[in-house]
Parts: structure tokens; C-alpha cells; sequence
């Protein structure tokens, strides 16, 4: 007889209650029956931290669990140890994870084969031993399966999910279209893991991140830092520094998004710059509404106009930026989607407003439909540069010398693989030296997704940059073409004492444009004024 009277439990007794505790809580199973493999120690029992039995109590309570953590806590070993607890005690369960490379998630599924192969035989084999078993995929007897595959824009499209586990989601290129394809298989009441170091701002897994902090996306947020971690120490912090540099141990150990990454400018400088200029528009017009004003046209002051011009696949915008010359200063901006013919119209309208301003068109593919309508209405100070680089030289557009070389010099600034990296070194160094007064947080927004992706300043994935690249090509120009020395300044004003102030809104008009330059000929004697543009 057993204590108070109770009959002492058989082993098969004894056996189905523990098979019982197991299956209703991941913790108890882990602590008392899971071993790992440690890559010091050998096979030990997973003796889990308290940080690690949380992690499985959300993983458990939550169908959606985004991880921002430190590197080395063990998170893979844990997400192992949940899919085979889901697995042994789930009929059909289906697991699938994925990562940077299929050899990352292979060695998570390697984790839950050696964990289950060092079950006890009745936990093992009590109807759930393996009857598939390879180096990507571990299959039960009760159905029930992982499977592991390398990051692709159709990843787990056709799988029927019951759990999705993205490891380094941060550094897989295609994630929001993988996280796109596996919402139908998720649908019917699949869970999610999502975990990573952090790997800069404006990725998916920011995105994702940020949005389940302020609760609007499903997710449940885990943040672990490397001090959740009771055997680390700020020694141990330190020497992270020692080996992985300084960004690296923000990446790797601080859960910092914002030290992390490859952007092109550094996200503590963007954010110092949000928070000292960005400032509300004192005026939004135009006829789209798009066109933001800072500031309106002084005439002691000379500006330039500089434009991106969409491709025209409707996923980027046409942009311009209006930046004063002497001071550096950004003093309105534009971004919307406009016919490139219209857009020609817009930008020698908004040239001519701000004291006919230097007019630079980015030439490439559409862009020369936009620059011959600058042409075509006869804008006087339209930007031109040689084919070769070899110069570029106000004074000619000035005084039109260079329709005696009209063959070497192009109307537009060029982006090729030549000019691409000058202008954004110009736009490292002014930014870097604060010598630029930037007020768009449109303008702040694209900066912190633009990155450098296999030695190429770009825009992320899925993110746009044609307000960074209008911004480059203006101050490349700024300090290449015009130098600011006082000779070009006092060049620049020199071309003002051939303009008149006309009876439209006293805008600065060479005298050689006859016309309102709102006007344009639509032929058949018809004209019509292109001022709705401006709004």
C-alpha cells in the first residue's frame, strides 16, 4: 500500500501521467527528458534558463512570436525543443524552417533528430519513432514532420503549416514575399517564430517588429538582450566589442536596430538630423498635393531644381528637390507619380518661380521625355554635362557655348557606373559634416533604407530612393559645378541682370522667354497655361 492508503501506481501508470505532463507543458518535457547536443560538453540535459522557459511559455500562449535577441542564447536549440514537443504530441503537425542558407536550417532540424533520438524509448517510440529520416526533414510515425529549405520568394507556398520558424529572419532578402506566400497555409490556424539579430532599420523584420510592439500586427514581441543571459557579465560584453567591432557587438548583443546594418548613412546621424531640422511644410500644393514648401522664393537668393524622374513602372515616384545654393539649405520637394511630358511642364514652372533657378534632370531612360519638354519650352538655365566628365561648366550653359560642342555636352545629369558612386559620396560628406539643412521626413524616412547591397548604394528591397538620388546629383552639382566659391556665385547672379520680373507672381524670366512660362503650345495656334501644375 502506498501512503494514505493509495494503491502504488504501476510503471504503465506511472508512465501515461508523465506522457500526460509532457504534452501539457513544454517546460516540464524540455527540463526532464530533452538532451543536447553541447559543442564543449557533449550530450548534457537541457537545463533551461529563465529567460528560455518564458520564451516557451509565449511560444505557447501566442500564435505569432517575433524575437529580437543576443547572439548565442540557445534560441535555435529552443525553437528545436518546441517543434518536437509539437511534434511528439500533435497527429499531422507540420514544421517547416527556414533560413539564410538551407545548411543553417538543416542544422536546426539536426537539433530536434538529436533530441528526439535521445528520448526515453517510451517517449520516443510510444507510436512516434521516425520513419523518414535525412539530413533536411524528420518524419514520425504519427505524421507529424520538419522539413528545412533555404530562403526563396515561394518558400512553404505549398506547404500545409502548422508552424513556420524563420531563423535570422533579418538577413533573408525575400522575407516579405516568403511571409506573403505562407499566409494561406498559416490561415487555417498556423503558428509563427520569427527570430533574429537585428540587421539595421526599415527591413521586414524592423517593420515587423515595430508594428507588434505598438500591437497592430499580430505579433507578440520578444526582445533579449545579452543580459537576460545569467552567465554573462559586462566582461564578456567587452570582449564582444574586442572581436566583433563596435557595430558589430550593437548587432550582435544590443539588440540595437539602429546600430546595425549596412546603411549608407549612419542611422545615429539621420536621427540626430530628425530631430534637430525635420519640420512640417509651411505650404503643400501642387495639383497632386505633393509638391511641399519650406520655404518661398527670396530673390537675393539663387537656387537649383533637381529631378528623378520615374522609370515608369508605377513602383517608384518622380521626385525633385529645390536646394539654395549658398546655404545648402532644402527648401521645398516633390514626390508623386506624374506623366513624364507633365512633369517637364512642372519643373520649369517651379525653375522659373525660384528665380530661374539651375534646372538638372536626371537623363536615364525616361527621363530624356522630361528633359526635352524643358527644351522644348525654351528653359534658359537647364544643367548639361560632357559624356566623358571631362567638364562641367556653368559658364557655357550660361552663355551657351556649348552648342559649339553640343555633341560632347548632354542635357541632364547622367547616372552611370562612373558618376553613381561621386554623387553619393558627396552626399556621405555633406551629410557627414552637417553642411546640409534637410526638413523632409519623406526625404529622413528613405535614407534609413538606404543601404549598401554587394558594394551598390541603394534603396531595401521593397523601400524607394529617388529622393536620396535627387538629393546626390544636387549636391554633387552644388559642389562640382558650382563650387560655391564666390566667382560661381557671383557668375550664378550675374545671369539675373538679363531677367525681368514678370506679371506672374513676380517669378524671375530670362528675356529670351517671350511666352508666360506657364504657357505652351499645343499647336493649331491652341495654348494652354500649365499653372494648375504649381496648384
Amino acid at each position: 500500500m502506498s501512503v494514505q492508503g493509495q494503491p502504488k501506481k504501476t510503471l504503465k501508470e506511472i508512465i501515461a501521467d508523465e506522457y500526460r505532463k509532457c504534452g501539457q507543458d513544454p517546460i516540464y518535457f524540455m527540463k526532464k527528458y530533452c538532451v543536447i547536443q553541447h559543442p564543449v560538453r557533449g550530450k548534457i540535459p537541457f537545463h533551461l534558463y529563465p529567460f528560455q522557459e518564458d520564451c516557451l511559455t509565449d511560444f505557447k500562449d501566442n500564435r505569432f512570436n517575433i524575437i529580437l535577441k543576443s547572439r548565442q542564447l540557445g534560441l535555435s536549440t529552443l525553437s528545436a525543443g518546441f517543434i518536437l514537443w509539437k511534434m511528439l504530441f500533435n497527429q499531422d503537425f507540420n514544421a517547416l524552417v527556414i533560413a539564410t542558407k538551407v545548411t543553417v536550417a538543416k542544422n536546426l532540424v539536426e537539433k530536434v533528430r538529436v533530441m528526439h533520438d535521445l528520448l526515453p524509448v517510451w517517449l520516443r517510440d510510444g507510436g512516434n519513432s521516425s520513419v523518414e529520416d535525412n539530413k533536411l526533414s524528420l518524419k514520425l510515425k504519427n505524421g507529424s514532420q520538419v522539413k528545412a529549405i533555404a530562403s526563396s520568394p515561394d518558400a512553404g507556398r505549398s506547404e500545409a503549416l502548422s508552424l513556420l520558424v524563420v531563423d535570422e529572419a533579418a538577413f533573408i532578402r525575400d522575407i516579405d514575399e516568403i511571409w506573403l506566400s505562407a499566409q494561406s497555409t498559416l490561415s487555417t490556424g498556423g503558428n509563427a517564430v520569427v527570430l533574429s539579430t537585428p540587421n539595421g532599420v526599415g527591413n521586414w523584420f524592423h517593420k515587423m517588429w515595430v508594428e507588434g510592439e505598438s500591437g497592430t500586427n499580430g505579433f507578440n514581441t520578444i526582445k533579449l538582450h545579452w543580459t537576460c543571459h545569467p552567465e554573462r557579465n559586462q566582461e564578456w560584453r567587452d570582449e564582444q566589442t574586442r572581436i566583433l567591432g563596435v557595430k558589430g557587438a550593437a548587432q550582435e548583443c544590443d539588440c540595437d536596430f539602429i546600430g546595425s546594418g549596412d546603411n549608407v548613412i549612419d542611422p545615429q546621424l539621420l536621427m540626430w538630423y530628425r530631430e534637430t531640422y525635420i519640420m512640417d511644410p509651411v505650404e503643400k500644393r501642387g495639383f497632386d498635393g505633393n509638391l511641399w514648401i519650406w520655404e518661398h522664393p527670396n530673390y537675393n537668393r539663387q537656387y537649383m531644381v533637381v529631378a528623378d524622374v520615374a522609370r515608369g513602372d508605377g513602383s517608384d515616384y518622380s521626385t525633385a528637390q529645390i536646394i539654395d545654393i549658398e546655404d545648402c539649405s532644402q527648401v521645398g520637394e516633390y514626390r508623386g507619380k506624374i506623366d513624364t511630358k507633365d512633369f517637364g511642364n512642372f519643373l520649369v514652372a517651379l525653375a522659373t518661380e525660384y528665380n530661374n533657378a539651375l534646372l538638372v534632370v536626371e537623363n536615364s531612360n525616361v527621363g530624356w521625355a522630361t528633359i526635352q519638354q524643358c527644351i522644348d519650352r525654351g528653359y534658359g538655365n537647364l544643367f548639361y554635362m560632357s559624356q566623358d566628365l571631362k567638364y562641367i561648366d556653368v559658364e557655357k550653359q550660361m552663355s551657351n557655348k556649348y552648342y559649339r560642342d553640343e555633341k560632347k555636352m548632354v542635357a541632364g545629369f547622367s547616372t552611370t557606373i562612373k558618376t553613381r558612386p561621386l554623387i553619393i559620396s558627396a552626399l556621405d560628406t555633406y551629410m557627414n559634416e552637417k553642411e546640409i539643412l534637410i526638413r523632409s521626413s519623406r526625404l529622413i524616412d528613405e535614407l534609413f533604407t538606404f543601404i549598401w547591397n554587394n558594394g551598390r548604394a541603394e534603396a531595401m528591397k521593397g523601400y524607394n530612393d529617388d529622393l536620396t538620388m535627387a538629393l546626390s546629383i544636387g549636391l554633387w552639382v552644388r559642389n562640382t559645378a558650382l563650387r560655391l566659391k564666390q566667382e560661381g556665385i557671383d557668375l550664378t547672379k550675374s545671369m539675373l541682370s538679363s531677367a525681368h520680373v514678370n506679371k506672374y507672381e513676380g517669378v524671375y524670366t530670362p528675356n529670351h522667354l517671350k511666352q508666360n512660362p506657364y504657357e505652351m503650345n499645343m499647336g493649331r495656334g491652341e495654348k494652354e497655361n500649365l499653372h494648375w501644375l504649381l496648384g
